[in-house]
């Protein structure tokens, strides 16, 4: 176990939050545990106490308390050979970005009783190369997944991703039931809790942070629709919880779904795992100079749930 650190932070990191900042400098620290010394209090910045979200400046002193990790003290790293499937999963890449076609049942990230995630599986592949996750999808979700390769374009892409109209995002869903019409707006905003055991759950809650998806038809389906979600916002959960709260749950969703809807697309039409999937991310980076257009096409496994709901 170390002494308590003071780390200056550099230009390079400046932008950066202060969780990521810390999951950099705690090698092998799983995600739980730097919350839990940042709520503590034990992590401050320039003195005072932070939150995970806060942060950093070019400048900043932040204090690192020491800490134990469980076991044997290097950090766990994943063997290389236990990533070789996530090779045929790499969709683009250039010398500021990798985009990975994540598949479903994978984590963006380790931690919360997972492991290894994407992100750790693409270091022990890249262990030459600084990777870092731009942004996250959660672990039953499929499809696109931007890893910065530099410092600048991981800055530049979070920035995008703050704004509403930094990054245009699209998924392919299937909605439990009739959406009304050819599409529907949703603008409510959403908050975060947790219930007791851990659970994270989101709600639709005046108090929380603004949030807005569209959902536009494209196929209905066996009395459901498959349909495309845009967002303009990126908030935990957002689509399932939005498509929930006007009573078109997403189906396979065993957290905000409809359990006997999901019980008879299991049975009815194979559908094993939430109906998500990130299919298209459209920005452009150095001042517009440098467009981008990524597409992930459906997956074969919700495609042929598709196919069965005739």
């Amino acid at each position: 176990m170390a002494a308590v650190r003071l780390v200056t932070v550099d230009a390079e990191r400046a932008g950066q939050r202060l969780d990521n900042f810390l999951l950099g400098q705690l090698k092998g620290a799983p995600r739980t545990l730097v919350y839990r010394i940042i709520r503590s209090g034990e992590v401050r910045i320039n003195g005072g106490r932070a939150k995970p979200d806060s942060r950093l400046d070019a400048g900043d002193r932040v204090r690192i308390p020491p800490v134990r990790l469980a076991g044997d003290s290097s950090p766990a790293i994943p063997r290389p050979e236990a990533a070789d499937f996530l090779v045929d999963a790499i969709v683009f890449e250039d010398d500021q970005l990798l985009v990975l076609n994540k598949p479903s049942g994978l984590a963006s990230h380790g931690g919360s009783g997972i492991r290894h995630g994407a992100i750790e599986l693409l270091r022990a592949l890249r262990p030459s190369q600084s990777l870092e996750l731009v942004h996250r999808l959660d672990r039953d979700t499929s499809g696109l997944l931007l890893i910065a390769k530099k410092r600048a374009a991981l800055t530049s892409l979070q920035a995008l991703m703050r704004e509403s109209d930094g990054i245009e995002k699209r998924y392919l869903t299937l909605l439990v039931g009739r959406l009304p019409g050819g599409s529907m707006e949703v603008d409510l905003p959403l908050r975060k809790a947790t219930l007791q055991g851990g659970e994270r759950m989101v709600r639709v809650d005046d108090q929380g942070k603004a949030s807005y998806t569209r959902f536009a038809l494209l196929e209905r389906r066996g009395g459901h629709t498959f349909c495309e979600a845009t967002i303009a916002t990126g908030r935990t959960h957002q689509i399932r919880v939005h498509a929930a709260h006007i009573g078109l749950p997403v189906a396979g969703d065993d957290k905000y779904g409809d359990r006997e809807a999901n019980r008879k697309l299991r049975e009815r039409a194979g559908l094993k795992r939430l109906f998500l999937h990130a299919a298209r991310l459209e920005f452009s980076l150095d001042g517009g100079r440098r467009p981008y257009l990524l597409s992930a096409p459906l997956p074969t496994d919700l495609a042929e749930v598709l196919d069965r709901l005739v």
